[in-house]
């Protein structure tokens, strides 16, 4: 199921919408500790990407994000879309560990899904991966 996060950038400044990034960072990061146990490093993955036309990708999206949930060492998957640039997608993922996203890049479901969107692909597939070990990353009080 698509989870749209409503997001008016459409008019904005870039620094607006590196603010509103950040803040989407910071709403993502109480559930974040800088290692996972055993000291193995969580991943954090976030693409970017444009459709065309917008409503074509929905169902590609959700079942992906379905079956991406369902992987071993998945912690979060969530997928967003820009109000007012309804084809611009963002897709959120936290991973226990590199041998879990690893796992998942090489999955069938996820090949079948990079071939599924390229299609209807409008933009470049801009995915970044990070790794938080060794950093200074505060636990929610909560």
């Amino acid at each position: 199921m698509i989870n749209p996060l409503k997001l008016n950038l459409a008019r904005r400044h870039p620094i607006w919408l590196f603010a509103r990034v950040m803040l989407m960072a910071a709403l993502f990061a109480p559930g974040i500790c800088a290692q996972s146990a055993g000291g193995r490093e969580k991943i954090y993955v976030v693409a970017h990407f444009d459709t065309m036309p917008p409503n074509v990708a929905g169902p590609i999206l959700s079942q992906y994000v379905e079956d991406t949930r369902k992987d071993k060492g998945a912690l979060r998957v969530e997928l967003y879309s820009e109000i007012g640039r309804t084809n611009h997608f963002v897709i959120v993922e936290q991973w226990e560990n590199q041998q879990a996203f690893d796992a998942h890049e090489a999955a069938a479901h996820t090949r079948q899904f990079r071939e599924q969107i390229q299609p209807v692909l409008a933009s470049p597939w801009d995915q970044r991966v990070d790794r938080l070990a060794g950093r200074a990353v505060p636990k929610n009080s909560h």
